[in-house]
C-alpha cells in the first residue's frame, strides 16, 4: 500500500500533528505569485450556497480554509469539520475555537460517514481524496449525505504541480524519488466523479511559486511523505538551490491546482 493511502502512516506519522502540513502551507502563503490567495478563491465557489447552509468538510486538516476566510463565513452556516487524525482535529480546533461559530469537530473516515442521508448542502474535500484508499466508497458516502441539490467541492493537484521541485529531487536521489502518481488529480478526477455525480465542472487556479528562502524549501521536501532523501542528498539540493537563488534572485516552481464542483 502506498504511504499516501496508508491510514496508519497518515494518522501516526505524516499527519500525527500539524507540523508537516504547516510547513507546506507556509511556503505557499509566502511565495505564491497569485496575490488573491488560494483559500479566497476556493471560498468564492461557495457563493451560491444558501444562507443557512449545512456544510461538511472531510479531511479538514488545520482548518486553514476557515481561518483565512473567517470574515466571509455567513453567521447562519452550520459547519462540521472532520478528519481521521486526532492531531489535525486538535490543530483545527485551536485555530478556530476563537471565532465562536459553533463549529463541530469530529473524527470521521470519508469511507464511512456517520451522518444521515441528505444532511448537507455541501461537502468539501480540499486536497485529500488522493489519500482515500477506496474512493468509490467515499464518493458513494458523500453522495448519500448530500441533499438532492447538494454539491461536492473537491480540490486537488494536476500533473505539473511542483514539477521543477520533483525534477531536482529525482536528479539528486539518482531516480529513487520524483513526481508521485496521485490517484485523484485534475486530469483523472472528473471521470471518477462522473460515476456518482451527473454534472462535474473543473476550474483551475493560476499560480506559481517564486521562492527566496532555501531553508523553507528544504523543510518542504523533508515534510513530504513520498520523499526520503539522505543528508548528503539534502545538502546537494541546498547547494543547487542556493546557487540558483544567487543567479536568478528566486527559485521558480510551477503550481497546478484546481477545484471540481460535482452536483447531484
Amino acid at each position: 500500500m502506498s504511504k499516501l493511502t496508508d491510514k496508519e502512516y497518515l494518522t501516526q506519522k505524516q499527519y500525527k500533528d500539524s507540523t508537516n502540513l504547516d510547513v507546506r502551507v507556509a511556503i505557499h502563503k509566502r511565495f505564491s505569485t497569485n496575490s488573491y490567495g488560494w483559500f479566497n478563491w476556493v471560498f468564492d465557489s461557495f457563493s451560491a450556497l444558501p444562507e443557512n447552509a449545512t456544510i461538511l468538510e472531510i479531511g479538514c486538516g488545520t482548518g486553514e480554509l476557515w481561518k483565512e476566510c473567517e470574515s466571509r463565513i455567513p453567521k447562519n452556516w452550520a459547519l462540521t469539520l472532520t478528519d481521521i487524525s486526532d492531531g489535525m482535529l486538535d490543530a483545527a480546533w485551536r485555530n478556530l475555537i476563537r471565532i465562536h461559530r459553533g463549529i463541530k469537530f469530529e473524527k470521521v473516515d470519508s469511507q464511512s460517514i456517520p451522518y444521515a442521508d441528505k444532511t448537507f448542502d455541501a461537502v468539501i474535500a480540499n486536497y485529500m481524496l488522493y489519500h482515500v484508499a477506496d474512493r468509490k466508497k467515499a464518493f458513494a458516502e458523500i453522495k448519500r449525505v448530500l441533499k438532492d441539490d447538494g454539491v461536492l467541492f473537491s480540490a486537488t493537484a494536476g500533473a505539473n504541480h511542483l514539477r521543477e521541485m520533483y525534477e531536482w529531487v529525482f536528479r539528486v536521489s539518482g531516480g529513487r524519488h520524483g513526481q508521485i502518481a496521485l490517484q485523484f488529480t485534475l486530469e483523472n478526477g472528473k471521470e471518477q466523479l462522473q460515476e456518482f455525480f451527473p454534472r462535474v465542472e473543473l476550474s483551475r487556479y493560476p499560480d506559481s511559486l517564486q521562492i527566496t528562502d532555501v531553508d523553507m524549501l528544504i523543510a518542504y521536501v523533508r515534510s513530504m511523505a513520498s520523499v526520503e532523501l539522505s543528508e548528503e542528498e539534502i545538502q546537494k539540493l541546498e547547494q543547487e538551490w542556493s546557487k540558483l537563488l544567487v543567479k536568478d534572485g528566486a527559485i521558480h516552481i510551477s503550481k497546478d491546482a484546481g477545484l471540481f464542483q460535482a452536483l447531484q
